[in-house]
């Protein structure tokens, strides 16, 4: 539950994967050269940088520090942290980054610690906290009422060890000093890539599966963040040392291409492209007429030449047109088959985030956490400031589809899932940009051969829906959506 309401700048640049895939084609094979490794690699050498080798290692009663010589301004403080679910392994810490220090989560899979692969996975907002992931989705543990955690057996780490990141610095429990702070994609991919590096290099993930997933605002945060680790793998091949074995990327229901995604609520607001229409005939017809306009306006402003003013006017008049009416029903934009409970606002339309405050604010398990005892205020689910810090740099109009592009032709494949219900983020605009693929397959269970949804595959490329699942498709579906990530993992086109 990601994309919250922030005007026009929440929006992302169309993906257009063909118009990209053959740029990078003849680009030079990584090469391994002692002589260029950095000079704080010779302290590596004298056993100043050993890594700690084992998790198990790690104190629950205060942090153990870890450093990477190629990153000498980067750290991790990671602690042991018996909470969630006692059947495994929790670790919690902090990425430091000189005054920024990010929060972190990280939990052993349930299957094979030792050997499954490893997701990366962050919220979206733009400034989400990845506790909504960890607590209500897919985590090993939620929390569903006041009565704190309960198990959740469909968690995601049935089937992979797995890290939730509240990113970037001022969401959840990171925090920054000096009034530091990020406001661009870009620039929390270094941090991002930087943390990887570091956490694999004391630990024996190198040779892992690596997969970095989020939902929402993470269609465009996720293909970043994985570009920036496939580059950086560069530094430690030029070590000497085995770089990440970076594997794939994983979207749900994302911003990926604000273009399609604009004109696409008319349809979930105006056809049976979900469930019934909620909108009156003539609302409709009004703006049905305006696509045309609105789909010239934007392409010319937005997409052909940027321009700052003009695409900020194309967005503004648009979305109030297509995407206005749609806030006088009262339905839940995340899913809209049900009424908004509780209020948009903090509740983000799910009254439950309220049970997750209450625990995340507990002195007792901020204590058990690490949490930096100078965070006093209220943990809030969605920060504001950092959302409309990104809006501020327009980050959300930044050419995403050329790291995806990047992405596929270099063999990270990229899974594409929506919710069907989701309007936010819906389907159908996810959809469209993958209409030169091959014609839509059902699939589903192989053991009750039941449907889950459709799918449609090419050149590494995937694209999913989850019949009746909203924005956030492991709350609504678990069993659906663990389904749909084992496959994944194991690498079976659907």
């Amino acid at each position: 539950m990601n994309v919250r309401l922030l005007g026009p700048w929440t929006l992302l640049v169309i993906l257009q994967i063909t118009l990209a895939v053959a740029v990078l084609a003849n680009q030079p094979l990584y090469s391994a050269n002692a002589a260029s490794r950095p000079l704080s690699w010779d302290k590596y050498d004298e056993g100043l940088f050993t890594p700690l080798g084992n998790l198990s290692l790690l104190s629950e009663t205060q942090f153990t520090s870890l450093k990477h010589p190629v990153y000498p301004h980067h750290g991790v403080r990671i602690k042991k942290t018996s909470f969630c679910d006692e059947s495994v392994r929790a670790y919690t810490g902090y990425i430091d980054i000189q005054a920024r220090h990010i929060f972190f989560y990280f939990f052993e899979s349930r299957n094979d610690p030792d050997t499954d692969p490893v997701i990366f996975w962050t919220n979206g907002g733009p400034g989400c906290s990845s506790s909504l992931g960890l607590f209500m989705e897919l985590g090993p543990c939620r929390i569903s009422d006041a009565n704190g955690t309960s198990v959740h057996p469909e968690s995601w780490n049935q089937a992979s060890n797995i890290f939730f990141v509240d990113q970037p610095i001022g969401v959840g429990f990171s925090y920054a000093e000096h009034g530091e702070a990020v406001s661009t994609t870009e620039e929390a991919a270094k941090d991002m890539a930087a943390f990887v590096f570091i956490f694999f290099e004391h630990f024996s993930f190198k040779n892992r599966p690596f997969h970095m997933a989020g939902e929402s605002y993470a269609g465009r945060y996720v293909p970043v963040f994985a570009a920036e680790v496939y580059d950086q793998n560069n530094k430690l091949i030029d070590a000497g040392l085995t770089p990440i074995n970076l594997t794939s990327v994983m979207i749900g229901n994302g911003i990926t291409d604000f273009y399609h995604q604009l004109s696409s609520v008319f349809d979930m607001q105006c056809t049976f492209a979900s469930v019934p229409p909620i909108m009156d005939i003539a609302t409709c017809l009004k703006m049905k007429k305006i696509i045309p306009r609105c789909q010239k306006w934007v392409k010319k402003s937005c997409l052909d030449h940027f321009d700052e003013i003009d695409c900020g006017a194309a967005m503004g008049f648009c979305e109030g047109q297509l995407e206005g009416p749609f806030w006088s029903t009262g339905m839940n934009p995340y899913d809209i088959s049900r009424e908004c409970d509780g209020g948009l606002g903090e509740n983000l339309c799910y009254p439950v985030t309220r049970f997750i405050r209450a625990y995340l604010d507990r002195p007792d398990v901020r204590s058990m956490l690490g949490v930096d005892p100078s965070l006093t205020t209220n943990f809030s689910s969605c920060s504001d400031e950092v959302g409309y810090a990104f809006v501020g740099k327009l980050d959300g109009f930044k050419n995403t589809q050329h790291y995806v592009a990047a992405l596929l032709e270099r063999g990270v494949r990229v899974l594409i899932y929506v919710g069907t219900y989701d309007w936010i983020c819906n389907w159908v605009g996810n959809e469209r940009w993958t209409l030169a693929m091959d014609n839509l397959k059902p699939w589903g269970t192989g053991k009750t051969n039941s449907r889950i949804g459709l799918t449609r595959s090419a050149m590494g490329l995937t694209f999913a829906t989850i019949e009746g699942a909203g924005h956030m498709v492991p709350y609504d579906k678990p069993k659906e959506s663990l389904e749909l990530v084992k496959r994944w993992l194991e690498g079976k086109i659907f």
